[in-house]
């Protein structure tokens, strides 16, 4: 397992879910909710305070594993972050199921969707992270695509 701070972000048209992870790897965490205006803006700010070694946007290919047009709009955005930061490693990661995961795991803490639906999307970028981690602990080797 690398050692190093990841960043996780679930890209939506409204809002962008913002995720981070200990050095070690272990826990991730929710860090913030965007707006896809201060996109680029909020992304420099805590890759400057964060060094991470990676950061990961979540692919949201639907459940018979194909890529639609939101697949194909993350993929865009995701093109540009990493022309624009040239010196961070981009990963498009799976989403499957992250925000349905997001939304048991606030349910099951007494929060509601209609009330918490910013807080759904940075725990979604959590869960997102949780499942990379995962796979790289069992796999032995980094998820996702580099872009």
């Amino acid at each position: 397992m690398r050692t190093g701070i990841r960043i996780a972000l679930d890209l939506g048209t409204t809002r962008i879910g913002v995720a981070k992870c200990d050095r070690d790897g272990i826990l991730a965490s929710p860090v913030a909710v965007w707006h896809p205006e201060e996109l680029q803006i909020q992304l420099a700010t805590l890759v400057s305070e964060y060094k991470p070694i990676e950061i990961l946007i979540g692919l949201p290919i639907d459940l018979r594993g194909e890529a639609g047009i939101a697949a194909q709009n993350v993929q865009e955005q995701a093109r540009v972050l990493a022309t624009n930061n040239p010196d961070i490693v981009f990963r498009l990661v799976d989403e499957r199921m992250t925000t349905r995961v997001a939304r048991g795991q606030l349910r099951e803490n007494g929060h509601t969707t209609r009330t918490d639906k910013n807080l759904i999307d940075a725990v979604a970028a959590s869960v997102l992270l949780e499942d990379a981690l995962a796979f790289e602990r069992i796999n032995g080797k980094a998820p996702g695509q580099v872009l």
